[in-house]
């Protein structure tokens, strides 16, 4: 009997040492608040949405020690909205983030759906990442800072962090039989952390992004091939060969203050290669900059505030789009893991643009997400809370 009970002591013991080694972490975030758009299709709205700050989400995270310094990982999210209870990007069950992979002093390697370069290195340093939401985002996140778009089918290399500098990149496997770069998606990015600098630079390429299992259409099977394009800035661009994506952010901390800018160059290169466009063969390009300021005025209220400008693409002579959009934020932390804010963003469009058909139309104010104006202006502000577990 007391060999028994000595046999059962040995295994407990083994048995907590193999626990030690392993861990799994259910996490998640709920964002919920109430809304006013002064010109949705040409009417105010009231309403209540989840996830503009951040998605609403939970997840699992595991890692196992595999000794020598490796370790197996994985990442299972999936997003919601708390109103309805349905499920976000699309309807997937995991569709914010699903991989696995390996991790050790070398760096990490991940296999499945998960975020580019661009969005790992330059998003964060934008307003919309970072107090602003969605609705503070550049006009129909047209450079994915803030993360619209997931990537299906990748791997991906992140370093280890060598004195504030990390570098990593993603290849995504188009799966078209008979097509090898059809759908591919690739990027690269690089950033410094160390002190009160913050420094990041991306690098996306989409081929064909609106085809059925491209980059636009990333979030499940679309029937029709632009379906996934509903921002009037970019529609009628869509059916590019390329989505070119080149991304570059700073920001620097003094005291309680915080600067920072951003500034993307993108590219729809060859028009009407997914599906018929008027422009066919032809490019176009988009330019957006960003400055952004916070202040933390005490460790649980921070004020915010940024301005961004948008230049769109001129094509066959028309006049070029511009987007002028201005946010500001307050978010104020009842505990670590709760918090109340308040973002409001304006926007005022100018010039022309062309309609998902290729047709001239004039510029209209569009903030991301949100049924576009009526007119050039537009106005959103939302009082919400957030809570973490």
């Amino acid at each position: 009997m007391k060999k028994s009970l000595f046999a059962l002591a040995v295994l407990g013991a083994f048995a907590g040492v193999a626990h030690a080694q392993s861990s799994v972490t259910l996490y998640g975030i709920i964002d919920e608040g109430f809304n006013i758009n002064t010109n949705s299709g040409g009417k105010h709205l009231y309403n209540l949405s989840s996830g503009v700050l951040q998605g609403s989400r939970f997840g699992l995270r595991g890692a196992e020690d595999l000794g020598g310094g490796l370790k197996a990982i994985f990442v299972l999210e999936n997003g919601f909205d708390v109103n309805n209870g349905r499920l976000g990007q699309g309807g997937l069950m995991f569709g914010r983030q699903a991989y696995v992979g390996l991790s050790s002093q070398a760096g990490t390697a991940t296999l499945g759906r998960q975020y580019d370069s661009v969005v790992d290195y330059v998003g964060p340093l934008a307003a919309g990442t970072q107090w602003g939401g969605y609705i503070a985002a550049h006009p129909g996140d047209i450079d994915n800072f803030i993360n619209s778009y997931r990537t299906n089918n990748t791997v991906k290399y992140r370093s280890a962090n060598y004195g504030g500098l990390t570098f990593g990149g993603t290849y995504s496997f188009g799966g078209q039989a008979g097509n090898f770069t059809g759908n591919q998606i690739w990027s690269l990015g690089a950033g410094y952390n160390n002190g009160p600098l913050v420094l990041g630079v991306g690098y996306l390429n989409a081929r064909t992004p609106a085809a059925s299992g491209g980059l636009f259409n990333s979030s499940g099977t679309i029937a029709a091939p632009a379906a996934a394009v509903t921002s009037p800035v970019y529609a009628g661009f869509a059916s590019a060969n390329t989505y070119q994506d080149i991304g570059a952010g700073g920001a620097y901390t003094f005291g309680a203050a915080t600067i920072g800018a951003t500034y993307s160059n993108i590219r729809f290169a060859n028009l009407g290669a997914s599906y018929a466009s008027p422009f066919k063969g032809q490019s176009v390009t988009f330019n957006n900059a960003e400055l952004n300021f916070k202040y933390q005025f005490t460790p649980a209220l921070l004020i915010a505030a940024a301005y961004d400008y948008t230049r769109g693409a001129e094509i066959n002579g028309n006049s070029r789009a511009q987007y002028h959009q201005g946010a500001v934020g307050v978010d104020y932390f009842l505990s670590k893991r709760t918090d109340v804010y308040v973002v409001g963003v304006y926007q005022h469009a100018l010039g022309e643009t062309v309609n998902a058909a290729g047709a001239p139309v004039a510029a209209t104010a569009s903030i991301n997400l949100l049924t576009p104006s009526s007119n050039q202006n537009q106005f959103t502000a939302r009082v919400a809370i957030r809570h973490k577990f």
